[in-house]
Order: C-alpha cells, then sequence, then structure tokens
C-alpha cells in the first residue's frame, strides 16, 4: 500500500464507523473521501486537497482531517479562491474536521 493510500479513505455508508462521523453528527452527508492530514503542517492539507478534488464527482463531499492551526484560515480562504463550497469545520479530538464540496 501507498503512503498516498494510506494517508485517504473512501466513505462507505454501510460501514458503521462512518454513520458516528463529524459529517453523520451534523446531520449532512457522508463524505465521498477523506483525506488524513493529522500531523502535517501548512502548506500539505491544502495540497493534499488540491491534488484530490479531482477524485471525487461534482456536488460530492470531501473531508479533510487536520491538526495544523492554519488550516482552520487556509482551508475556507482555497475554497473561496477556488469557488468550492467550505461547508464547515468541526473539532475533534485532536484537530478539526473540514468538509468542502466540490462545485466543478
Amino acid at each position: 500500500m501507498t503512503q498516498r493510500q494510506r494517508r485517504t479513505r473512501r466513505a462507505s455508508p454501510a460501514r458503521p464507523e462512518d454513520a458516528a462521523g463529524p459529517a453523520a453528527v451534523a446531520g449532512g452527508p457522508p463524505p465521498s473521501l477523506t483525506l488524513d492530514a493529522l500531523g502535517r503542517k501548512c502548506p500539505i492539507p491544502i495540497i493534499m486537497l488540491a491534488d484530490r478534488i479531482r477524485d471525487v464527482a461534482i456536488g460530492q463531499i470531501i473531508e479533510v482531517l487536520a491538526d495544523d492551526p492554519a488550516a482552520k484560515t487556509d482551508l475556507p480562504a482555497w475554497c473561496a479562491l477556488k469557488s468550492h463550497e467550505f461547508v464547515r469545520a468541526a473539532d475533534l479530538p485532536v484537530g478539526w474536521s473540514f468538509l468542502v464540496r466540490r462545485s466543478y
């Protein structure tokens, strides 16, 4: 398994652990793709998102997990710059979960 494969996972609504995830708690749809940027510093979470956003269909959600404080401002700013929808951020025990909807 490559490092890229270890750092991402496809969400499956049938998996019970996804039902309790941050997106499900907020009442939103589960993310189509989760990017694990925990332990990575700026600008890596943005680079990971930019590299993988085309892996999901238009209108689907990507979840980015990050614990670098810069991600709290960088991810919404990147979404505005690139015209993707920043859905929300949620606190996790370590870091945050950021949801982004692909717009084009």
